[in-house]
């Protein structure tokens, strides 16, 4: 049996978008910008998802953009943004414990004479309010902040932070990296006053290569790609029909049982703590306690994560030890970011769950996970 627990890296396509992914490649392979039935007929099927998207998120259909995913969402927000209002100011304000789509285009931007403001996390992950009010000047154009954090599953609060912009009479533009929250948080933009949102299509069972972005109307942003005029003029580029039709669907199925998986996941995560509580000693539970449902982030004394992962791998267990996007780097930022001692961050290990995975799936990965931890740490003390 596979019990994949790394879908914070990224999820199984469900069945439905497979076929939709297939049906695109074979059937519906015209050019969107083609004025003959078959390119009319795939403009149409475009439009028909940016609808469903806009209606889940109860925003305007002109307000979607698609991407090629978080990391391409999160450079054009971040980049159009600074670039289109240089003349209002250049200063940004973020975490430390952003993804690093997010960090390395703001170390870009500081090159280029940027000021980033980098707010500081507690032990929790969360940011503290006040240091977000007295980060924000006069030259402050964007306020850039992760929804639910992507090793610690830690939620930022964001509707805090818009409400507190709106109060602004200049316009200070906020966007929120939703890579982590889409399907796993019910909300809008609108509640939480948000200009910009990045969302990635393989996060939530959808095709890799995929993804979308809300820009607020009338929000001064520059283009990202020049060309034949696509994306409404914003992105230019043959669309990426099989992915966006794909991702449609995942987005369908997602927002259609919404609030059920949330319950499922958020109960099937309880469990993982309590199996992991009541039969491993010696741990750390590094994320919230009212951190996102599907993401749980624990140390295990004396143990080096990387070395477990690869143990947990030979009984077809699936985590990983950060980050899909760094985990082949030196250590945690978001952890050290945490105040986390090396120790504990060298024995980290990300569970990152979804709807479809069982009771029993979390029970027998426990029961492994106690053999693998109980047999290294005897290697271990041996030595």
């Amino acid at each position: 049996m596979e019990i994949y627990l790394d879908n914070s890296a990224t999820t199984k396509p469900y069945k439905e978008v497979v076929d939709k992914v297939v049906y695109a490649l074979t059937e519906q392979y015209g050019n969107p910008s083609s004025v003959h039935r078959r390119g009319v007929i795939v403009e149409k099927e475009i439009r028909n998802v940016r609808k469903e998207i806009a209606k889940v998120l109860g925003v305007n259909e002109k307000e979607i953009v698609f991407t090629s995913g978080g990391t391409e969402a999160n450079n054009i927000i971040i980049r159009g943004i600074a670039y289109a209002n240089r003349r209002s100011g250049n200063h940004i304000i973020t975490t430390n414990i952003e993804h690093p789509s997010v960090l390395n285009t703001f170390k870009d931007l500081e090159k280029e004479g940027y000021e980033v403001t980098y707010l500081n996390v507690d032990k929790n992950g969360v940011i503290d309010f006040e240091e977000f009010k007295n980060a924000i000047n006069e030259n402050t154009i964007l306020v850039s902040i992760m929804h639910v954090n992507n090793e610690v599953g830690s939620i930022q609060p964001v509707d805090k932070i818009g409400n507190y912009l709106n109060k602004f009479k200049r316009k200070i533009y906020f966007h929120i990296d939703a890579v982590q929250s889409f399907g796993k948080i019910d909300f809008k933009p609108s509640r939480y006053n948000v200009d910009l949102l990045s969302v990635s299509g393989h996060k939530i069972h959808g095709p890799k290569g995929v993804g979308f972005i809300y820009i607020k109307e009338k929000t001064k942003i520059k283009p990202f790609l020049t060309g034949g005029g696509q994306e409404y003029d914003f992105r230019s580029g043959t669309e990426n029909v099989p992915g966006i039709l794909g991702l449609g669907e995942a987005v369908r199925i997602t927002s259609s049982n919404l609030k059920e998986n949330i319950e499922k996941i958020n109960n099937m995560k309880s469990l993982l703590l309590k199996e992991i509580s009541d039969n491993i000693n010696d741990i750390k539970l590094n994320s919230p306690q009212d951190g996102v449902c599907h993401i749980l982030n624990v140390s295990f004394k004396g143990i080096k994560g990387e070395i477990l992962l690869h143990y947990l791998e030979e009984d077809n267990i699936y985590v990983s030890t950060g980050s899909a996007c760094s985990s082949k780097k030196k250590g945690s930022h978001v952890l050290i970011a945490m105040g986390l001692k090396p120790e504990e961050i060298e024995g980290a290990i990300r569970f990152s769950l979804s709807h479809t995975n069982t009771e029993q799936e979390i029970k027998l990965a426990v029961d492994i996970l106690k053999k693998r931890i109980y047999d290294l740490r005897k290697i271990i003390n041996k030595r």
